[in-house]
C-alpha cells in the first residue's frame, strides 16, 4: 500500500511562521526528513516515535545526496508511511522541491506541497525592508548567489540583472558576495546603493549590517558575516532606518521568550482539528 509524502516549507527560521496545513502534517507524520535549517522545535511537534532522518546540506558537505533522498522518499512511502519532507523556507524556491516532486511523480507516490514563508520575503520583512514600495520599488528578483558546481557554467547573468529589477534578493551569497558586488557594479548599479546584509533572520540571533555597495564586501569580511545570509540590494533598504520593528539586541527581539510561548495557541489549535 503507497503511502503519502507531503514536501512541507517550514517557513524561513521562526518556528511561529510555519503554515497551519504544514503543521497539521507534520503532527501526523511517520516519517520526518528535514534540512539543516529547520528549527529543532518543529521537530519536536512530529509524534514521539516518528522515525526523524537528517538530510542537511551545506556548501560541500552532504550528508545524503540528492538521489538518495529521493529514493528515501519514494521507499518510505511505498511502505505506506506518511512523509513529512520538512524544507526550510518554501520547498520550490532554491530547496529543490521540484526534483523530489518529479522522482515523486515518476514513482507512482502520492504526494503534495505545501508552501512555506520564504526567507526572501520574510527575512527583508524582518529587517524592516519591504522587497516593494511605491514609488521606490515596483520589481524584485530573488536569486540564488551559490549554483550547481556541477554546472558546465554559471547561468545567473549578475551584469544584466545589474538595472533590470529594482531590488535584488540573493539567498546563499555570503561566500560569492564580492564577485556579486563587483558584476553589479560592472552592470552599471550605482555604487551608492544601499545593501543589507541579514543573518539568521526571523530568528533569536538575526542581525543585519547595511551598507554601501562599493563597501558591502569589506564590511561583511570585518564583520566576519557567515551563512545563512539574505542580502537585499536597494533602494528599499533606506527604508530600514524608519521601518526597523524587530528588536534584534533583545534575547528573543521583542518577543516572549520560547518557554513561555504555547507550541500554538488555541485558535490555531481549533485550525487544526478541524483539518485532521
Amino acid at each position: 500500500m503507497n503511502g503519502h509524502v507531503a514536501l512541507v516549507g517550514a517557513g524561513p527560521g521562526d518556528p511561529e511562521l510555519m503554515t497551519v496545513r504544514g503543521l497539521a502534517l507534520l503532527r501526523r507524520a511517520e516519517v520526518v526528513v528535514h534540512d539543516r535549517l529547520v528549527d529543532p522545535r518543529l521537530l519536536d511537534e512530529a509524534p514521539a516515535d516518528a522515525l526523524r532522518i537528517f538530510a542537511g546540506k551545506a556548501s560541500g558537505a552532504h550528508v545524503l545526496s540528492q538521489e538518495r533522498i529521493n529514493a528515501l522518499l519514494v521507499a518510505h512511502a511505498r511502505q505506506g508511511r506518511r512523509v513529512v519532507r520538512l524544507k526550510g523556507g518554501d520547498p520550490f524556491v532554491f530547496g529543490r522541491g521540484g526534483e523530489e516532486a518529479d522522482a515523486l511523480a515518476a514513482a507512482g507516490v502520492d504526494y503534495e506541497v505545501v508552501p512555506g514563508v520564504s526567507s526572501a520575503i520574510a527575512v527583508p520583512a524582518y529587517a524592516g525592508i519591504p522587497v516593494t514600495q511605491r514609488g521606490i520599488a515596483s520589481s524584485f528578483a530573488v536569486v540564488t548567489g551559490h549554483e550547481d558546481e556541477e554546472k558546465a557554467r554559471e547561468t545567473v547573468d549578475w551584469q544584466k540583472l545589474a538595472t533590470a529589477v529594482d531590488t535584488l534578493v540573493v539567498l546563499m551569497g555570503a561566500r560569492t558576495l564580492p564577485r556579486i558586488a563587483m558584476a553589479l557594479l560592472a552592470g552599471g548599479r550605482p555604487p551608492d546603493t544601499p545593501v543589507a546584509l541579514i543573518r539568521w533572520g526571523t530568528t533569536d540571533a538575526q542581525e543585519t549590517l547595511v551598507g554601501r555597495l562599493d563597501e558591502i564586501e569589506a564590511l561583511a569580511e570585518a564583520a566576519r558575516l557567515a551563512p545563512p545570509v539574505v542580502a537585499v540590494f536597494g533602494e528599499v533598504v533606506r527604508l530600514r532606518s524608519r521601518l526597523a520593528w524587530f528588536d534584534e539586541s533583545a534575547p528573543a527581539h521583542g518577543a516572549p521568550a520560547a518557554a513561555e510561548v504555547e507550541p500554538i495557541d488555541t485558535q490555531v489549535r481549533e485550525m487544526l482539528l478541524r483539518l485532521r
